[in-house]
């Protein structure tokens, strides 16, 4: 089985920190993105599943070693060093991986979650809360250390390193869309509101003076990219305001990439190469 990890770490302005938390995955690695607004990064790993577990392992304890919460200043909400470490079934074909997963997909990447969560709470002593088919990772912010008790790892947080949301989900996009629009960071929050679904959950922040709609695609076949951006551009048109441009998170797999016409990549700020088929293939 191939899997992905798309950890997020508290830290996005440190080009040394990142980088030495990113080398820790090793060949895995497929992807990093630096967010100074966000102070926050993202690190795509994928390959083998025995192989992504190891890594993840590693950038956790390289990141939890190295990364102080208690000082750290960002617009995307946090509660951890490591804060979010997701766990995504790809399938079996390093070149295709499926969408939605394949049978028995999702409970591959429970097993994963859970190893994983207790090692941090027995090895990194930091608590986790788990995230996937039993409920929702806004769900896990919103309860944790009050409804929700730590499912590993001690029922307090870490002093530097808080606590991790550890989950298994199927493949996502995270996309952002910063724009110019009258009324600042509340059109911005009307936006987000009114494009939220099922399949996409949206924030409005104001990132040092630029507007930005951040958003999860979290059904992206449903409702990908270009419907998200079209659907933002009517909102800020219809508030006299426009999208200044578009920003992938990280990758996108193929088949959502390739159902979007090759001539609004450019505009949509995607390409083949910054797909999870086009980085696990350049591994092989």
């Amino acid at each position: 089985m191939f899997a992905a990890s798309v950890i997020n770490i508290s830290e996005g302005r440190d080009e040394a920190l990142i980088g030495a938390v990113a080398a820790a995955a090793g060949d895995q690695l497929l992807d990093v993105h630096r967010d100074p607004d966000h102070h926050r990064a993202v690190l795509t790993l994928g390959g083998p599943l025995d192989d992504v577990e190891d890594a993840a392992r590693s950038v956790a304890a390289e990141a939890v070693a190295r990364i102080d919460l208690r000082t750290h200043q960002g617009a995307h909400p946090r509660f951890g060093a490591v804060d979010v470490v997701p766990f995504v079934p790809l399938g079996t074909d390093r070149s295709a991986p499926s969408l939605p997963p394949l049978p028995g997909g999702m409970e591959v990447a429970v097993g994963a979650r859970d190893r994983f969560a207790r090692w941090a709470g027995d090895h990194l002593a930091v608590p986790c809360f788990l995230y996937g088919p039993e409920r929702s990772l806004p769900e896990v912010r919103r309860g944790a250390f009050a409804a929700l008790a730590p499912d590993t790892g001690p029922p307090w947080p870490h002093p530097t390193a808080g606590a991790m949301a550890v989950g298994a989900r199927p493949v996502l996009i995270a996309y952002n869309l910063w724009v110019e629009v009258p009324g600042g960071v509340g059109t911005a929050r009307d936006v987000a509101a009114a494009i939220r679904s099922p399949a996409v959950r949206a924030l409005g922040l104001d990132l040092g003076g630029a507007l930005q709609v951040s958003c999860n695609l979290v059904d992206p076949e449903r409702t990908g990219p270009a419907a998200v951006y079209d659907a933002v551009a009517t909102l800020v048109g219809d508030a006299d305001g426009a999208i200044v441009r578009a920003e992938l998170v990280g990758l996108a797999p193929a088949p959502v990439v390739a159902a979007i016409p090759r001539g609004r990549w450019a505009e949509l700020d995607l390409s083949e190469d910054r797909t999870i088929e086009a980085r696990l293939a350049a591994r092989s």
